[in-house]
């Protein structure tokens, strides 16, 4: 059964959104979930989160699955220049965000070719009415990442505002991986 970490955006913890029910779905089934508590916005930068995931680390293995939502997304890019994982979920993510500078550390010129090699499969899901990062950061993930879109119409930022106390989607995706055979 692969491990899976879950990692929040800014602003928010693991209680937060949808997090807390997709790590109750996923233990139903017989996983290890780890949902850390990174600091936001106080110490909000790329050394403090690495701080933070460096108390789970062994349990990030090749046979893992990150999910990442927002801020998350990035801070996961920097992971998986580094460490090979099953696959990875990206939701309302970004590569870069120039309008916020307390985001800044995170999002520098990555090693795509790192990142794909360490990560087989990607899925990206992204909205056409997010408020905070449009359609096209959500395109620019995809390009990078060499795979594709999975376009969610009207979710906004995948987030309590528009609903998304849970997220049926993504748990159905994550299980289909789980379930496929790693060689």
């Amino acid at each position: 059964m692969p491990n899976i970490l879950i990692v929040h955006g800014k602003e928010n913890t693991p209680d937060g959104n949808w997090f807390p029910w997709l790590k109750t779905e996923m233990e139903k089934l017989g996983h290890k979930v780890f949902a850390p508590k990174f600091p936001t916005p106080e110490n909000q930068t790329l050394g403090g989160w690495m701080d933070v995931f460096e108390e789970y680390k062994e349990f990030v293995t090749p046979d893992s699955i990150v999910v990442g939502h927002s801020l998350g997304a990035p801070f996961l890019l920097n992971i998986l220049e580094k460490t090979p994982v099953r696959a990875a979920f990206f939701v309302a993510g970004f590569v870069d965000n120039p309008v916020d500078p307390t985001v800044a550390s995170f999002c520098r010129p990555f090693d795509w070719g790192k990142i794909r090699a360490n990560c087989p499969a990607f899925y990206v899901f992204h909205s056409d009415n997010d408020p905070y990062f449009g359609l096209e950061k959500g395109d620019e993930l995809v390009r990078n990442l060499n795979t594709d879109l999975i376009f969610v119409k009207g979710a906004g930022h995948f987030n309590l505002v528009t609903g998304y106390d849970r997220f049926d989607l993504l748990a159905e995706k994550m299980k289909d991986v789980c379930q496929k055979t790693l060689y």
